[in-house]
């Protein structure tokens, strides 16, 4: 046996459940050098298309929160393509935004992250898909333990980047109780799970949107916020690169939770993330209340995911679907391109507690060949290359599965912002970039449950 799977001690979680309160609606019209083989097939077609229409931001938010958005400059709601989680209904989900309109200014030889709608608070939307067009049926606005908006804002100085105004010219206040949410799944008693980006973290949601506890790496030493956070999960994903956090989010049917980390770990250092192509999946049980499991993922070449693309580190992990069992589906990406896997998180490919959790040299994240470290790296099967079914959108981070042989996408669309001083006017209005949250159907040649 490896000696580097010698198992450590496994740390315990402890839930600290609250109240909750607060819900409104808004109605409107393996192999590391070569890809896995194909399994099922790489062909697919589209067979419907949504977009959502124009929903004014500062309505939105304020129907919610009344008085939390002042001037929403012209942004309408977007980003509500983080995931995308069944209703229960054919043609009904649960979507979440992600921590709202923001961008990068280049000042200097800095890159300032604007937010310039910084009263936006992430919520939950339950949306229904009505011919060409989606719906809002519902959305849960996420509040602190008072009652407050928890804000998209980053929570500490020297961890995530500096917020600014929507010009990049102003500091805006850092905010504890901020998140990027991402990945959702709702829980069989009607609460949410939501994974983050900044901490990276896990967070339980009330069905009316109160934060009920959210874990952390251990060490992470956040303070000030308004619910409680739990250092519960491996310290080594403090290590996490800015903005690639959690992303991915599912539940398997014995109730456990998957949570994807969008890129691999800086573990031990940027050049060594910047260049890896293994990430990480964590197990939680909320039965247990602890995390159970670890599992090494390994990305396709980042010119087999995106031909053209020469940069490693523009792949990403987005979305998780659980299905029969222990199988998954795992979406890898870049901004441009997706294919999406079928995995096993079958026994033997368990990593928590060995020094794989470690910055011990080589890390998980400097290995070039996982094989020959004799690291259980997972198994993936090619269920869609999404690169060859047209009419898919770009930057699709929700996926859902609709019977056994049709998957529902839903892009992010950035809230139609754009990167750079011309995202707005002289008068601070937004150009929008005409991209669009577009849900797509698509049918598969072969059903995956």
């Amino acid at each position: 046996m490896n000696p580097r799977l010698t198992r450590l001690r496994r740390p315990a979680l402890v839930g600290l459940p609250l109240s909750a309160a607060l819900a409104l609606s808004v109605v409107v019209g393996t192999a590391d050098a070569t890809p896995a083989p194909h399994h099922h097939g790489s062909a697919g077609r589209v067979v419907s298309t949504a977009t959502l229409p124009d929903v004014p931001l500062a309505a939105f938010s304020n129907g919610l929160l009344p008085g939390s958005v002042a001037d929403d400059r012209n942004v309408d709601l977007g980003g509500i393509g983080s995931d995308l989680f069944p209703a229960g209904r054919p043609g009904e989900y649960w979507t979440v935004t992600d921590r709202g309109p923001n961008g990068q200014i280049a000042v200097g030889k800095d890159k300032r992250r604007t937010f310039p709608v910084p009263g936006f608070d992430p919520a939950i939307v339950k949306i229904r898909v009505v011919g060409d067009d989606i719906r809002i049926l519902e959305a849960i606005p996420l509040t602190t333990a008072s009652g407050a908006p928890v804000t998209g804002l980053p929570n500490q100085p020297g961890r995530d980047e500096a917020p600014y105004t929507y010009d990049a010219s102003t500091p805006l206040a850092y905010d504890a109780n901020g998140l990027d949410t991402e990945g959702l799944v709702r829980d069989r008693d009607g609460s949410f799970w939501l994974v983050d980006e900044y901490g990276p973290s896990l967070v339980h949601v009330s069905a009316r949107g109160r934060v009920l506890a959210r874990h952390v790496p251990k060490g992470l030493g956040l303070t000030g916020a308004d619910y409680p956070v739990i250092e519960s999960l491996p310290s080594i994903y403090l290590s996490r690169k800015i903005n690639r956090g959690f992303e991915g989010l599912a539940q398997l049917p014995n109730g456990d939770l998957v949570m994807a980390l969008q890129s691999p770990l800086l573990n031990p250092d940027k050049a060594s993330g910047e260049n890896s192509r293994t990430t990480r999946l964590l197990r939680f049980s909320p039965r247990e209340d602890r995390v159970t499991g670890e599992y090494a993922y390994r990305f396709d070449p980042v010119g087999v995911v995106e031909p053209g693309q020469t940069k490693t580190s523009e792949l990403k992990i987005s979305a998780l679907v659980a299905l029969g069992g222990e199988r998954l589906l795992v979406q890898e990406r870049t901004d441009k391109s997706a294919r999406v896997y079928e995995v096993n998180l079958r026994r033997g490919t368990d990593i928590l507690g060995t020094t794989w959790d470690t910055p011990a040299a080589p890390t998980l994240e400097q290995l070039d060949d996982t094989a020959s470290a004799e690291v259980p790296v997972l198994a993936k099967d090619l269920v869609v290359d999404l690169n060859t079914v047209p009419g898919v959108p770009g930057k699709i981070e929700g996926i859902a599965l609709e019977g056994s042989s049709t998957l529902v996408l839903l892009n992010d669309n950035d809230f139609g912002m754009t990167d750079g001083p011309a995202a707005f006017d002289t008068a601070g209005r937004l150009v929008d970039s005409g991209v669009e949250t577009t849900l797509v159907r698509v049918r598969l040649p072969h059903p995956v449950r």
